[in-house]
């Protein structure tokens, strides 16, 4: 069986995987609202198709965030450093302007095409379909802040089922988003998603667009900030993150290996159930542990500190000289003289080696 290797993602990796999911997301969820004409399922589920393949695809390497929502949220929500923040950002702002620069060449290619107001910008008001500009901002911050919510429950380390339906959860999310709002807004929940295409939709398109970057980044500002509070952290806090902005770049996690939120699809493969050592009954022996004592066996007798008693000593202990056999030379051990290669016992007579003929006792080293 091949060993999966293990290793860190680098912030070019990072940076590409943002760059490709956003473009990806874009170019496909705007392009089918575009091509179908604002077919309300075709559109949903393409923007939603979209995160699923795409967090599965390079999920492991930046998280899949795709949105700068999402990194805000993931920021405030104690999963992403700050320090990262910019990086996320540049890259998902990039995927979306290089995804509505090519559909708006593309969609060129039908005659007499004009981008302004069928380009899939995001619209409200009189210059889209009439819906009010205070109950577009509640709404697209409230989409957004459900879909944060979604995200962070999702890829929480205590979800058991992260890894695998973490992008199914979340891709079906943004299909209902869609399906709740798109004929409102349009539906945005995501700043990139709306300037990637907005900035070639016409005047009124690019003025509108205020709307739909602030009421996103507003919504996932709150669902970030209120999930910890709500259902607490599943880990600890990446360092440099939530409402810490400091701590130094050595100690961000955009430099270590990656947060748990950088990790939410980087499980590796799954962990198989293994055996454990059956259960044990009371009363029973541990197969794992010292073996059990026997109740009715005699308790051994305490160890006493020095010599036994005088009726206790037995030949050869404690400095009593065995009974020498007759032929056999004098054995060593006789009393008051240590044994020759042993260690010199706490309070043992030393030899008689003064003048006087006095015993000297060994101090305790």
């Amino acid at each position: 069986m091949t060993e999966i290797a293990e290793d860190t993602p680098t912030t070019g990796q990072k940076f590409s995987a943002e760059v490709l999911g956003t473009f990806v997301l874009v170019f496909f969820g705007v392009g089918a609202a575009v091509m179908s004409g604002g077919d309300y399922v075709a559109t949903g589920l393409s923007f939603g198709l979209t995160v699923v393949v795409m967090a599965y695809a390079v999920g492991r390497v930046s998280g899949g965030h795709f949105n700068p929502a999402v990194t805000v949220g993931a920021a405030l929500g104690g999963r992403l450093p700050w320090s990262a923040t910019p990086i996320y950002i540049g890259a998902q702002l990039l995927g979306a302007l290089l995804a509505g620069t090519l559909l708006f060449a593309l969609l060129h290619g039908f005659p007499g095409y004009t981008a302004e107001g069928n380009i899939g910008a995001n619209s409200f008001g009189d210059q889209g379909s009439g819906y009010a500009m205070w109950a577009a901002f509640l709404l697209e911050l409230l989409m957004t802040a459900v879909f944060i919510w979604v995200i962070l429950g999702v890829t929480d380390a205590r979800n058991e089922f992260q890894a695998f339906m973490g992008p199914l959860a979340i891709g079906l999310a943004l299909a209902m988003i869609h399906f709740g709002s798109m004929g409102a807004t349009g539906t945005s929940v995501n700043p990139a998603r709306s300037i990637g295409v907005g900035v070639f939709g016409g005047t009124d398109a690019v003025l509108q667009l205020w709307l739909f970057i602030l009421a996103p980044l507003m919504g996932g500002a709150i669902a970030g900030l209120t999930y910890p509070l709500i259902f607490g952290h599943g880990t600890e806090p990446v360092p440099g993150s939530g409402l810490s902005f400091g701590g130094g770049r050595k100690q961000q996690a955009m430099y270590a290996p990656p947060s748990g939120y950088e990790q939410q699809w980087n499980q590796g493969q799954p962990q198989q159930w293994q055996p454990g050592p059956p259960a044990q009954s009371w009363g029973a022996q541990d197969p794992y542990g010292p073996p059990a004592q026997d109740p009715y066996a005699q308790p051994a007798a305490p160890q006493q500190w020095g010599p036994p008693a005088p009726e206790q000593q037995q030949p050869g202990q404690w400095g009593q000289p065995a009974p020498q056999q007759p032929g056999m030379p004098p054995q060593q051990g006789q009393p008051g003289q240590p044994q020759q290669g042993q260690p010199q016992q706490w309070g043992q007579p030393l030899p008689d080696d003064g003048e006087d003929g006095r015993t000297q006792v060994r101090r305790p080293d």
